[in-house]
């Protein structure tokens, strides 16, 4: 697999000019898809303007001076997407953490220092594993052992300490609780959830907001009860 693509053929995730330069990095494999993360390359250099060239962005990543979700990162391919934190060492002590805007763009919202040590992720998966326990899979590649009598469902999220996987909090897809939408007609709202339905069918099920849409469940991303746990950009606070 090459590590670079076409730069008109980049993600529409992607908040970068169309022309320009016939090549663009391509993220690496990771827990993100490809159109749903952004290479921390881009981030350093046309995101943020920290770097500008990729030379001088690489040996700001060496230097230990960029972390992903607690963790230093020194790979320009690494991907970075939605409910990611990106904290930039001294002299900037700058956090941020990636969302959607309202036109599905992958954008870095700037959070404070307490908020970058902990991220909520959303329960892809949930199945039995040897010995009795059960695993859960989060939205962006963690696994974590449960007791099988563990009340995380699909759909679900769970506030973690960063950078390692304590849970602290669990928010469950179930209605009076805050939401982001990340994907669909609706990308980059919060809305409060109305009612789950269950469609029975090859349909995918649908989440219906009291504000008065519905979107699949697959979009929806509870971020908190009463109120959102995470710092959301201006305009978008409930």
């Amino acid at each position: 697999m090459t590590f670079r693509l076409k730069r008109r053929a980049a993600p529409r995730s992607w908040t970068v000019p169309r022309k320009g330069s016939k090549w663009i990095k391509r993220p690496a494999p990771g827990p993100h898809a490809q159109d749903e993360s952004v290479p921390l390359l881009l981030v350093v250099r046309d995101l943020r303007k920290i770097a500008q060239s990729a030379r001088e962005a690489r040996i700001l990543l060496r230097s230990g001076a960029v972390l992903v979700d607690g963790k230093v990162a020194k790979d320009l391919a690494r991907g970075v997407g939605l409910m990611d934190t990106i904290s930039f060492g001294a002299p900037l002590n700058e956090h941020f953490r990636v969302l959607k805007d309202r036109r599905g763009k992958l954008i870095l919202v700037s959070i404070p220092a307490n908020d970058a040590v902990s991220k909520i992720g959303r329960v892809r998966f949930k199945h039995a594993v040897k010995g009795g326990k059960v695993e859960v899979t989060l939205h962006d590649g963690r696994n974590l052992l449960v007791a099988p009598d563990s009340p995380w469902r699909v759909g679900d999220s769970l506030k973690i300490e960063l950078p390692g996987q304590k849970v602290v909090s669990h928010y469950p897809l179930a209605p009076g609780h805050l939401a982001f939408v990340a994907g669909g007609s609706h990308v980059g709202e919060v809305a409060r959830v109305d009612r789950v339905e269950v469609t029975n069918s090859p349909q995918p099920n649908r989440v219906h907001f009291k504000e008065g849409f519905s979107t699949i469940k697959e979009y929806v991303f509870v971020i908190g009860d009463a109120t959102p746990q995470i710092t959301l950009p201006e305009g978008l606070t409930r």
